[in-house]
């Protein structure tokens, strides 16, 4: 077990180089959020872009096109039918985010076969929220394991490992990430990723009044956001879970509830002074 510490973020976070434009951070394309749960995907989209993607869409139910547009002028954004427009941000992409508020519909369905079937080898996948119950339910098999990231909570893992809560140990978490080949980030109380990479690491952050909802919805694109921009590997991930619960602890100090906004509004303070104390 490795124990995730500042050290992460100093590792990770960089400057962002003089010479620069909006390719050099990323492209992430962000799938999610139908008409009952938009909400998850623009808390998705707002932590990817405040944690300083380049350039991030939004693939969404067009209820939801206004709200994001309000809130996050930044984003482009698509409608779940627009197929051949989808096809074509989805070949650009560096990071594709699916999942969150996606819903378990047909619709549902067919964005995440598509996704599954269009990645290619040197993009990453993130499957958060519903798609992970998807991809449960219908046996889907990964085309690129390692780069692929799943970020269940404990119920969403019991759907994709088979392994009940009581289970859910060090020992066996890691046979049955072994066995998908994937990169798992375990949210809970204390979250742990899975990686072939190391035996697993450990967050010793977090608290209780980041227990509200759209705060995995926030972790994944933050996690998408870091992919986007740094190296592409499983310390980037641990920097962006240990950021995260460092930012929520901090403002739990003030507030009795920890709202995954405000963790997004603090991101981009964060990321300048871990980048200026790296330097």
């Amino acid at each position: 077990m490795t124990q995730l510490t500042n050290e992460i973020l100093h590792q990770v976070i960089t400057s962002r180089p003089e010479n620069s434009h909006k390719g050099t951070f990323g492209r992430a394309v962000l799938i999610g959020g139908n008409t009952q749960y938009g909400g998850a995907i623009l808390m998705s989209a707002e932590a990817c872009i405040k944690s300083g993607a380049g350039l991030t869409t939004v693939i969404t139910a067009e209820k939801n096109h206004n709200p994001l547009h309000t809130r996050l002028p930044e984003a482009m954004v698509l409608d779940f039918s627009e197929t051949a427009l989808i096809h074509d941000v989805l070949k650009t992409a560096d990071i594709i985010l699916i999942g969150p508020g996606l819903g378990l519909d047909k619709d549902a369905l067919s964005l995440l076969k598509q996704t599954l079937k269009n990645q290619r080898q040197d993009q990453w996948l993130i499957i958060d929220g519903s798609a992970i119950t998807l991809f449960s339910n219908e046996h889907f098999s990964l085309n690129y394991p390692a780069q692929t990231v799943f970020t269940p909570h404990q119920a969403e893992w019991e759907r994709l490992s088979g392994l009940d809560f009581i289970h859910q140990t060090d020992e066996n978490n890691r046979a049955k990430q072994v066995l998908l080949g994937a990169k798992i980030v375990l949210k809970s109380h204390r979250t742990t990723i899975y990686d072939e990479a190391v035996a697993y690491y450990h967050n010793p952050l977090g608290n209780p009044g980041m227990a509200t909802g759209g705060m995995g919805d926030t972790l994944a694109g933050m996690i998408a956001g870091f992919l986007a921009q740094f190296e592409k590997n499983i310390d980037t991930i641990g920097a962006a879970v240990y950021l995260h619960s460092l930012i929520g602890d901090e403002l739990a100090k003030e507030n009795y509830v920890v709202l995954p906004t405000a963790i997004s509004s603090a991101l981009p303070h964060y990321m300048k002074k871990y980048a200026d104390e790296r330097n």
